[in-house]
This record gives structure tokens, C-alpha cells and sequence, in this order.
């Protein structure tokens, strides 16, 4: 198992270069935010930490989070016919 300062350093570097937090609440969760340039970008909280024993979730959790952030920035798609004015 890794140490928290271990994984805080996979999981902060995994978002560079944007500015990435991996805090460690009391009862062992972790909350993640990530931030752009004009502010906090997105904020994930009650992620359970001790489901963090492996390579495999550890990749999972960050490829997640990824695609949300992804989805997040993503443009609204324009439905068929629409009108721009």
C-alpha cells in the first residue's frame, strides 16, 4: 500500500499542468480538486482511500476523473437544424 504522500504525489502529478489537491479528510477520504487557470475547475469529494490498494484502481480513479473534467470543458452539441444567432 502506498504511503498518502505517495499517493497524493501520483494523483496531484497525474493532472499537470493544471494545479491538482489531494487532500486527506479525518475519516480517511480524500477530496480532489482541480483547478484551471480562472479557479477551481472541479471538485470530487468521498472518494475512499483504502479502495486505493492497487495500480489498476489508482489508474481508474484518475482516468475518471479525467473524463469528467473532459465532459466538463466539452461544448453542448448543437442539435440537427438548430439556429445560430
Amino acid at each position: 500500500m502506498l504511503s498518502e504522500l505517495e499517493l497524493r504525489g501520483l494523483i496531484e502529478g497525474s493532472f499537470l499542468p493544471r494545479r491538482c489537491e489531494c487532500i486527506k479528510a479525518q475519516d480517511a477520504s480524500l477530496t480532489i480538486r482541480i483547478y484551471d487557470d480562472d479557479g477551481t475547475n472541479m471538485t470530487v469529494t468521498g472518494i475512499q482511500a483504502d479502495k486505493l490498494d492497487s495500480s489498476r484502481a489508482i489508474c481508474n480513479l484518475i482516468t475518471t476523473l479525467r473524463g469528467d473534467l473532459h465532459h466538463a470543458h466539452a461544448p453542448a452539441p448543437r442539435r440537427a437544424g438548430a439556429r445560430l444567432y
